[in-house]
């Protein structure tokens, strides 16, 4: 539009010389037509190099907009990454952040122990045991509308004491239960084709029993009483501190793998309450033999035939001689391990400093898989009834 205007504004400059040069000869009209060039050629080169009233950003504006974009785009996947507040390192049990993904393969969620971020945290956990009785030691309350608070507690009920005040504050639990907002175990995995290739490891013991904890309040006395019926009647190899027979880390699975038989006995009983004395003997290649819950909430966990259960006795006596029977008939023994052909058990993590990575992990993954909102609900008449 500009160049037109100016190619009008110089035909009409032309005619302008030309009717004014019209009555001088033709030397003189050569000379003016002359002049005429040399103004045209002035002309366009003065609208060329002129600035224009409208004209694209500059590029200092366009490399901003760019570096702008490079920004959003490298870091927003790290944005988008729900974040997780650890409140306090349960009993101060501290463990590399990045084991979820070296460990688990888990790393959905930014997971962090800085309390700076509390403000823009997704989801605070919370360790009961942590909690004061006057709760000076929970986040700052109340709680944003839009954040998670997860009662991270994996002991029993016997184990658990109640806190006043806490009872509507959370609205996430991180318990063994499976009916836990967020259940966390080690679970058995399906074989995707039949493992013919398992083989029972040697045993030069029959059965063994590893123990840390004896103290009476915690809720050690059923099993207690059933170990001194048991051990009249077979010979029991005891581990443990609480034997003063203290086991090194590195030997724990090796030592479960010699015995035939395990107590999986645990020190209170609750549903789902199975912990990882059940997880031990079955990943080593040894059978449990479990004293908890029922038999039919074993079951939800590992195929019936995985296991012994002292429920399926009359007494400790009978106990004992079935497992001296099973130790004479080694076809009988096998049929103890049919279910690694279609399923495999995975060791657990037994350093004390990682006792809590598994739970810390797996609500980690369960942030970053869940967004919508839950409101708090009373979580002792939940956990205790």
């Amino acid at each position: 539009m500009m160049i037109k205007s100016t190619m009008c504004y110089i035909r009409s400059f032309k005619n302008l010389i030309m009717s004014s040069t019209s009555s001088l000869g033709t030397p003189c009209r050569a000379t003016a037509l002359v002049a005429i060039a040399a103004l045209v050629s002035l002309c366009i080169m003065f609208f060329w190099t002129s600035p224009l009233t409208k004209r694209p950003p500059p590029l200092p504006a366009t490399k901003q907009y760019l570096e702008r974009h490079r920004t959003k785009t490298t870091s927003s996947p790290a944005k988008e990454k729900p974040v997780l507040l650890l409140w306090v390192w349960p009993e101060n049990y501290r463990f590399d952040l990045s084991d979820c993904k070296t460990i688990y393969n888990i790393d959905g969620c930014h997971l962090t122990d800085d309390r700076a971020l509390y403000s823009s945290s997704d989801a605070v956990l919370v360790y009961h045991r942590a909690i004061s009785q006057d709760l000076s030691t929970l986040p700052p309350s109340p709680r944003p509308s839009f954040q998670k608070w997860i009662w991270l507690n994996v002991e029993s009920p016997t184990n658990t004491q109640k806190i006043a005040g806490i009872e509507n504050l959370f609205n996430l639990t991180l318990s063994y239960r499976e009916d836990a907002d967020i259940p966390v175990r080690l679970r058995l995995t399906g074989n995707k084709t039949p493992n013919e290739d398992f083989k029972i490891p040697k045993k030069d013991k029959l059965v063994c029993w590893i123990v840390s904890n004896n103290a009476a309040h915690t809720g050690v006395g059923k099993r207690n009483a059933y170990y001194n019926e048991l051990k009249k009647h077979v010979n029991i190899h005891l581990f443990g501190k609480a034997y003063g027979t203290f086991l090194d880390y590195k030997d724990y699975y090796p030592t479960i793998a010699s015995c035939k038989f395990y107590l999986s006995f645990e020190n209170s009983i609750h549903k789902d309450y199975i912990t990882e004395k059940f997880n031990g003997p079955l990943s080593a290649g040894t059978v449990p033999v479990v004293l908890g819950p029922p038999r039919k909430n074993y079951e939800r966990f590992a195929p019936g035939d995985a296991f012994i259960h002292v429920d399926d006795f009359p007494d400790a006596k009978s106990l004992a001689e079935y497992l001296t029977q099973l130790d004479r008939d080694e076809d009988a023994y096998r049929r103890y391990f049919n279910w690694r052909r279609h399923f495999s058990a995975r060791p657990h993590l037994i350093v004390q400093n990682q006792e809590f990575v598994l739970a810390i992990c797996t609500a980690c993954d369960h942030v970053a898989r869940h967004k919508e909102y839950q409101e708090a609900h009373d979580i002792y008449e939940w956990f205790f009834n």
